[in-house]
């Protein structure tokens, strides 16, 4: 097993440990590969009650997937490579949602994009009070993906677009209204919900062993600053395009100045990343099986790793970090919108292997 996870045991709880502290455990493709072996040695492994996620270091538990490393690929002539790095995350996420048997993570510090991928598709997770949570996709030119739309669909369409759209950075408050979690916890309770979780596992019915720990672990989570501003923007998300979206929320911000931040940054985002997200979230909506959304977002993936907003916003952001990004096509009105609804619209060869039977 690759030395970026850590794989043990307690009793009957299956842990799998992200061990890539330096990169705020990005996610390799050894590490997604890694997991979904491990995962289904577990399925049938009797010995096996639980699983549990968590991520080394102090900075958080997971910054998303490897996009640097995509990029450089892309870079590279080899975006087939990109392809296949995507797929095996999207399917890793997959089994994730539909395990047969308890997944549970714990998360703190960061947890960004590929971060969500595991912990939000985990049947129970625990985040400590201070984590933060983002879905940053559009300010790097891709696409919010690793199967959040179909979380997010379950929430007020207002809050959704303004996570997924600007991509800021919120709280535990946040997150609890948006399900991207299911508690906040006290960081000096830590070890005492390790052990608990740990000791659900040997239960019979470890599910409720689980809710119970998570009912009586749960703090208050703070206030949910983002999915307020949202739902006083409720009419202007509604709108049917992304540019009458933008341009609703700085005329908005114009004369309420504490939504100015919400609205410089969605005005400042990568314009196709924008109508992708908005199109793959609407989708979302009227068919949230994790599955067919995992394959909606493998299509938009493989599009947007081969535009120039990826490379030149993983550039800006990541490498080096000037974030001034050249965002072409610069403006909404340029963006090649058919193309974006053909992808979103039309059923994907891919979707069938994105369906993964419950394990």
């Amino acid at each position: 097993m690759t030395a970026q996870l850590e794989i043990r045991t307690d009793g009957k709880l299956g842990i799998i440990t992200l061990n890539r502290p330096e990169a705020i455990n990005a996610l390799s493709r050894e590490m997604i590969d890694g997991i979904a072996a491990t995962l289904g040695d577990w399925a049938g492994d009797p010995q096996i009650a639980a699983v549990l996620f968590e991520g080394r270091g102090s900075r958080g538990f997971c910054a998303g997937g490897d996009v640097r490393a995509v990029r450089n690929e892309v870079l590279a002539g080899r975006p087939e490579v990109a392809d296949a790095y995507f797929a095996a995350e999207y399917a890793m996420n997959g089994l994730i949602a539909s395990y047969r048997k308890p997944v549970v993570a714990i998360g703190h510090g960061a947890i960004m994009g590929g971060g969500l991928g595991i912990l939000g598709h985990a049947r129970y997770s625990f985040a400590l009070g201070d984590a933060r949570f983002a879905m940053p996709e559009a300010a790097i030119g891709f696409v919010s993906d690793v199967g959040v739309n179909a979380i997010l669909a379950l929430v007020p369409l207002q809050r959704a677009l303004a996570f997924l759209l600007s991509g800021l950075t919120v709280g535990m408050g946040d997150a609890l209204q948006l399900g991207l979690c299911d508690a906040a916890i006290d960081p000096q309770r830590l070890e005492a919900v390790r052990a608990g979780i740990a000791a659900a596992a040997r239960q019979a019915e470890p599910d409720t062993a689980l809710v119970q720990l998570m009912q009586a672990e749960g703090i208050e989570p703070g206030d949910a600053v983002l999915c307020g501003e949202a739902d006083r923007l409720a009419a202007e998300f509604a709108a049917p395009t992304v540019r009458e979206i933008v341009r609703g929320v700085v005329a908005r911000a114009a004369g309420e100045h504490d939504l100015s931040r919400l609205a410089t940054t969605l005005a400042g985002r990568s314009p196709t990343s924008l109508a992708a997200i908005l199109a793959s979230h609407r989708v979302a909506r009227s068919n949230p099986a994790v599955g067919d959304v995992l394959a909606v977002d493998l299509g938009l993936a493989s599009y947007m790793v081969r535009q120039p907003d990826f490379a030149e916003g993983v550039r800006a952001v990541l490498v080096d970090k000037d974030q001034q990004p050249l965002w072409r096509p610069a403006d909404l009105e340029s963006v090649d919108q058919q193309i974006i609804m053909q992808i979103v619209d039309r059923p994907l060869p891919s979707s069938a292997s994105l369906k993964l039977p419950r394990t």
